[in-house]
């Protein structure tokens, strides 16, 4: 006979006593800043497991369990059955890139997955076409394409994401966002003064700051609308004092420095 599953409160303190983890109701927006191999590979793959065509192999949110008490104890409930986490049903997807492919077409150049599993997947890839990016060749030297972010500044061009964001959830209907970076990495850079604090960076944007890179504009968009952000490149991106009293500021989590290194 299984047993039965005890309810878990997650709580963090705070001055009201502390805080629950609500569960994870409505549907969930993933904003993805690069439509290339990384992010359609993603997508393609969560619509082909939410349609029956594939397993989840490898994802620890959908198939990974955790354990409870002591081995002997034969408890190990799965993940998503014990924390609170977005049903993959839920999931609604939008992105930016500097290419104007949508994501079956970028899909099918990449190469990753096989024709046929594309095919049966082809209309809800179709349907996910990239809006104009913030992009500069000074960053990122080996690409260049024409689907981009027109502004006098880069305080312009980070107002342009903000309304991307804020017209992404309303016509999705997300209740929740979250920003995914997978665009190519940038050139190295290091924290400077522009960094140090919000006052400056916004200064730095208005002036088109050089050590303002186009994935720091992502996360400072994001933040701004209090959307989390994690990034999945070893760019410098939210390493930053800006970026963690932005996220303090508007608790907005910000996470990652590469998805083949962690």
């Amino acid at each position: 006979m299984a047993k039965r599953q005890k309810s878990v409160s997650i709580t963090s303190e705070s001055g009201n006593g502390g805080s629950v983890i609500q569960p994870a109701k409505g549907k969930l927006g993933i904003m993805i800043p690069g439509m290339g191999a990384v992010s359609t590979t993603f997508v393609a793959g969560v619509e082909a497991v939410r349609k029956g065509l594939a397993k989840p192999i490898g994802s620890l949110t959908q198939m990974g369990t955790i354990r409870l008490g002591k081995r002997t104890d034969n408890n190990s409930p799965a993940v998503k059955d014990f924390v609170p986490l977005a049903g993959l049903k839920d999931l609604v997807f939008t992105g930016w890139d500097i290419f104007e492919d949508d994501m079956y077409t970028a899909a099918s150049k990449a190469g990753v997955l096989e024709r046929e599993l594309l095919q049966q997947i082809k209309p809800f890839l179709s349907s996910i076409k990239p809006r104009k990016a913030v992009f500069d060749r000074n960053y990122v030297r080996k690409l260049d394409g024409r689907n981009v972010k027109k502004g006098k500044n880069k305080m312009e061009l980070a107002e342009q994401v903000r309304d991307d964001i804020r017209e992404f959830k309303k016509s999705s209907g997300a209740d929740r966002l979250i920003t995914i970076w997978c665009g190519s990495t940038e050139i190295f850079l290091q924290p400077t003064a522009v960094h140090s604090d919000l006052k400056s960076f916004e200064k730095g944007l208005a002036k088109n700051d050089e050590d303002i890179a186009p994935s720091m504009i992502y996360a400072y968009a994001s933040l701004m609308e209090g959307v989390p952000f994690a990034n999945g490149a070893p760019n410098l991106t939210v390493d930053l004092p800006v970026m963690l009293e932005l996220s303090r500021q508007n608790e907005a989590p910000i996470c990652g420095k590469d998805f083949k290194t962690g």
